[in-house]
């Protein structure tokens, strides 16, 4: 009988994980004795070797291989099948968003951890959406890294404690986008579309004193400040419109 899958740090188990198909190779369970199989996939040599030495002081992990591009981790992924990939979202030619959604399509067992710098709530979404289970930024201690791995391989998710609290405020103000009156949200979206307010009272035929007072009940009700918090905003909830 498979093993029933935890609840992690969110308190929601992965909903992508198979039970228990062994071309997907899943870990087996949060109480199994063999080691979770992790691959590295950066672009930097040194913090590859800075991981895998880390991750060689804990036995309950074992590294089977290493990537510095997303062709080289798609064969990682495929022929050294880890449990758990430990992978940059920032690469010389792009970032790795296509590459989590294609790991997660031809491998839907793999748990994938995304390693970075950016913490912005925007980005930590994206990530989670195209696939990824565990986000950590670079720079967390050496047992969140463990913990994060750990977790994800119990079918988990796991976000590092420096994004949760922005990633709950974004969801809290994308809430509050339901009370916005068309109007509002109509400004919302040409703010997002980089139109300056005098630019959108003479597009909406409304004077720039009304335009500015639908900013200020925006500002009030997502709890934001001004209107470079606003168009910053919008963008990340892809607000943004084709002219």
């Amino acid at each position: 009988m498979a093993e029933p899958r935890g609840r992690g740090p969110l308190g929601a188990a992965d909903p992508g994980a198979p039970e228990s198909d062994p071309d997907h190779f899943p870990y087996e369970s949060a109480s199994s004795s063999r080691a979770i199989r992790v691959g590295l996939v950066d672009d930097h040599h040194l913090v590859r070797e800075g991981l895998r030495l880390v991750l060689a002081g804990d036995e309950r992990f074992e590294v089977v291989g290493e990537a510095s591009t997303r062709g080289d981790a798609m064969d990682l992924v495929a022929t050294s099948r880890p449990d758990v990939l430990l992978l940059d979202l920032t690469f010389p030619d792009g970032d790795a968003l296509p590459l989590v959604r294609d790991l997660r399509s031809r491998h839907p067992g793999l748990r994938i951890v995304v390693l970075t710098m950016h913490s912005d709530p925007g980005t930590v979404r994206q990530a989670l959406a195209a696939g990824a289970s565990g986000y950590l930024v670079k720079g967390a201690h050496s047992q969140e890294l463990f913990a994060a791995i750990r977790a994800v391989a119990r079918g988990e998710r796991y976000l590092h404690s420096s994004v949760t609290g922005t990633i709950v405020d974004d969801s809290v103000r994308w809430l509050k986008t339901g009370t916005m009156s068309i109007r509002e949200r109509e400004i919302l979206t040409m703010l997002a579309s980089g139109h300056p307010p005098a630019e959108i009272g003479r597009r909406l035929d409304i004077s720039i004193h009304t335009v500015r007072r639908h900013i200020a009940n925006l500002s009030a009700k997502l709890g934001l400040r001004g209107t470079n918090a606003l168009t910053r905003y919008a963008i990340r909830q892809g607000l943004v419109r084709d002219e």
